[in-house]
């Protein structure tokens, strides 16, 4: 690990460790300040809290909210629920990775998009929606990814 990662792994650890069940929250702190689990952070956290490396791994790789390695500059994630789907999310979804130029579970090669399917993102009333780097957006079409993602300083 970086000094960097290592400084928010402590933190994280500093906070939670003694609390029960603290691995889920501790996880959570870790990728909330550096957007991904270091890898190296696993044995770290396992001594710290009497688990094998192996349970630490287990528990980040069930869980699709965690990363494993950094994401790009901008998070996109796309809602693939029924609601969504029924409005248009798989035509939305294979236009955002045309224009990304990845799929889903990727990083453009600049670095600068990570594309992500999610499960229902609670706005179902103005599907299909999706999520950019924390920001809810509804009655997502073609036109207006492009639009988004153009603020975020992508030509497409």
């Amino acid at each position: 690990m970086n000094p960097s990662e290592a400084r928010i792994v402590e933190a994280a650890l500093q906070a939670g460790a003694d609390r029960p069940g603290a691995l889920l929250p501790i996880l959570h702190a870790i990728q909330d300040r550096a957007g991904y689990i270091p890898p190296a952070a696993l044995p770290v956290i396992g001594r710290r809290l009497n688990l094998s490396r192996a349970e630490v791994h287990g528990v980040v790789s069930f869980y699709h909210h965690f990363r494993s390695v950094a994401p790009g500059r901008h998070v996109v994630r796309i809602c693939v629920a029924e609601s969504c789907q029924a409005m248009g999310a798989a035509d939305l979804s294979a236009h955002a990775q045309r224009t990304l130029g990845i799929g889903f579970h990727a990083t453009s090669a600049d670095g600068r998009f990570t594309l992500e399917p999610v499960y229902c993102l609670g706005n179902c009333a103005c599907s299909p929606a999706m999520l950019v780097d924390g920001e809810l957006q509804g009655r997502v079409d073609a036109p207006r990814f492009d639009a988004i993602v153009a603020d975020l300083g992508h030509a497409t």
